[in-house]
């Protein structure tokens, strides 16, 4: 009989992937759930994200329950005792159960000497758990954000940025996208309800909707057809704000994974779409979305630094540009991001904006509308971006978008709503 592969332990080397290496687990994580039954993969999943999203916490645990941390060769069984602390603490896992596959991740990582260390510091939480979470309640750590980024927060926003920690914090809800070429929303809803889950719709985006509970893509009528696409709230208000139009050249720059190349095409199925991204590998993403919605676009790959590479002289009607960003409006869906940005990161993020935004303005027709989002929480990539851009192009009239400033508008991640996200809309004289 095959010997079932302890879940505990590949979390434990995935998340030392992460921190340790700075690899992002969206690139680590499936290579390692493509060999796993669903159940399997969706408690690696979890334990993984978990781990992340509590690091500090966990960090401060383990420098209470032992006198040094694991080093060197022995680092990867901190992150196995992390596992452990982070069942325990956060899941419904049987505290015997969790314990149990923990302690033996040690001997699958060739470290069974060190069984009765895990054991030994695992017990010493469950019997001084209550202590030990009623003082890190009181500590910094309790915000479960790396300083540098927690001082940005305060400064930028010093009156949301504990409403912006605690989305950060959470679970994200399951958005989705209902394809309006298919059903409208309600026909969508009713369908879904057939199937005994259920979902609420959203007042400022007429084709959202957001699951009671996380389903697998699976369950979902009709989404191998194309009914449905999974997408965040935020997410689907750029296209919205686009307000793309059948027969107009449209350019969705920055495209991948696709999201929102194929809601351009949802609402005007007649437009002719290019989306451009860097990433070759990102784009398949891209043209298995196209495919699955059963919809057409020119999919190129380049960089918006140089559009003259990859569109020459030509001109579009409208330009949506999803800008490289710090994605500190979805760390909810990515809690690596906290520990693999550095604050250097905002300036060199923030030029490089900027110079893909100069690059790209004069591809913008006379006329033509042009919407600069991020998944940004950080002025420097948006409110101060688009004060900058407006500065330097005497030709771009800034349009106002949800009785925002005219630098446009600022969306905070909500726990319940959307992602945080930006959003200018911006028009060429």
């Amino acid at each position: 009989m095959k010997k079932q592969t302890n879940l505990r332990s590949l979390a434990a080397q995935l998340i030392e992937r992460v921190v340790d290496k700075g690899e992002s687990l969206n690139a680590v994580l499936p290579g390692a759930q493509k060999k796993l039954s669903d159940k399997d993969s969706a408690l690696l999943q979890e334990i993984c994200f978990g781990v992340l999203r509590t690091l500090p916490q966990l960090e401060a645990l383990i420098g209470k329950l032992m006198a040094r941390p694991m080093t060197g060769k022995q680092r990867v069984l901190h992150y196995l005792i992390m596992v452990g602390l982070y069942q325990l603490q956060h899941t419904r896992i049987p505290p015997h159960a969790a314990l149990a596959e923990t302690v033996e991740g040690a001997e699958v990582l060739k470290r069974g000497s060190l069984k009765g260390l895990i054991n030994g510091v695992l017990r010493q939480f469950q019997r001084q758990q209550e202590t030990l979470i009623a003082e890190l309640d009181q500590a910094p750590q309790r915000y479960l954000h790396p300083n540098w980024l927690l001082q940005r927060l305060q400064r930028a926003w010093p009156t949301q940025w504990q409403q912006i920690v605690e989305a950060n914090n959470q679970r994200p809800p399951m958005w989705l996208r209902v394809n309006r070429q298919h059903h409208s929303r309600d026909a969508w809803l009713a369908l879904l309800e057939e199937t005994g889950k259920a979902a609420f719709i959203a007042d400022n985006a007429g084709d959202a909707l957001r699951l009671d509970a996380p389903a697998a893509v699976t369950q979902l009528p009709g989404f191998d057809q194309g009914w449905v696409t999974v997408q965040d709230l935020s997410a689907q208000r750029c296209a919205l704000l686009l307000e793309p139009q059948d027969g107009e050249s449209i350019l969705d720059l920055c495209a991948a994974p696709g999201g929102k190349t194929t809601h351009i095409l949802e609402i005007a199925p007649d437009a002719r779409v290019m989306a451009v991204d860097v990433d070759a590998q990102r784009l398949k993403r891209v043209n298995e979305n196209l495919q699955r919605l059963g919809m057409q676009a020119e999919v190129v790959q380049g960089d918006g630094r140089y559009p003259e590479q990859w569109c020459g002289h030509q001109q579009f009607d409208r330009i949506l540009l999803d800008a490289p960003c710090s994605a500190t409006g979805v760390i909810r869906r990515h809690p690596d991001i906290k520990w693999l940005r550095r604050d250097s990161d905002i300036a060199e993020l923030a030029a490089l904006q900027r110079d893909i935004l100069d690059a790209v303005w004069p591809r913008l027709k006379s006329g033509g509308t042009l919407i600069y989002a991020t998944c940004s929480v950080l002025p420097e990539e948006n409110q101060q971006q688009i004060s900058g851009f407006l500065s330097r192009h005497s030709d771009a009239i800034p349009l106002p978008l949800a009785g925002a400033p005219d630098n446009g508008w600022q969306v905070f991640p909500e726990i319940e709503g959307g992602d945080g996200f930006f959003y200018a809309k911006l028009l060429k004289k």
